[in-house]
């Protein structure tokens, strides 16, 4: 095979890529991109720039998507094969005392709303009942 040169054109032209590129919005997999609003606020809030580069943002949600991944099948091993409970995402981040802070957290409070709303859904059957 020749290579290239000035007087011969290039089997491979530049511009032939740009129709086999993904679509703004999903990944080079066909993936749609699932968190890109909520990343896109997290880098503003910690201190990106408002409009933060596209580039940043899918290599971002690829990094959250590989780990989410990553951690269920590793909670699918853990507990009952196949299946995964809170119980095993607890296991899992049991030695990180900042995940397994959050995660504390979040149970705490999902909790709370929980109560809350029992409480005002009682409330709301009384008022109703009268």
């Amino acid at each position: 095979m020749a290579t290239p040169t000035p007087d011969t054109p290039d089997q491979f032209d530049q511009f032939d890529d740009e129709e086999t590129e993904p679509q703004l919005g999903a990944t080079a997999s066909g993936r749609k991109r699932l968190f890109s609003k909520e990343l896109r606020c997290m880098m503003y809030g910690f201190g990106d720039d408002q409009n933060p580069y596209t580039e940043s943002v899918d290599f971002l949600e690829d990094l959250v998507i590989e780990f989410i991944t990553e951690t269920t099948h590793k909670a699918m091993e853990v507990g009952r094969h196949g299946r995964v409970q809170v119980e095993d995402i607890i296991f899992l981040v049991r030695k990180d005392p900042r995940k397994y802070a959050r995660v504390k957290d979040l149970l705490t409070m999902n909790e709370e709303l929980k109560k809350a709303r029992k409480a005002f859904d009682e409330v709301k059957y009384v008022e109703d009942q009268q």
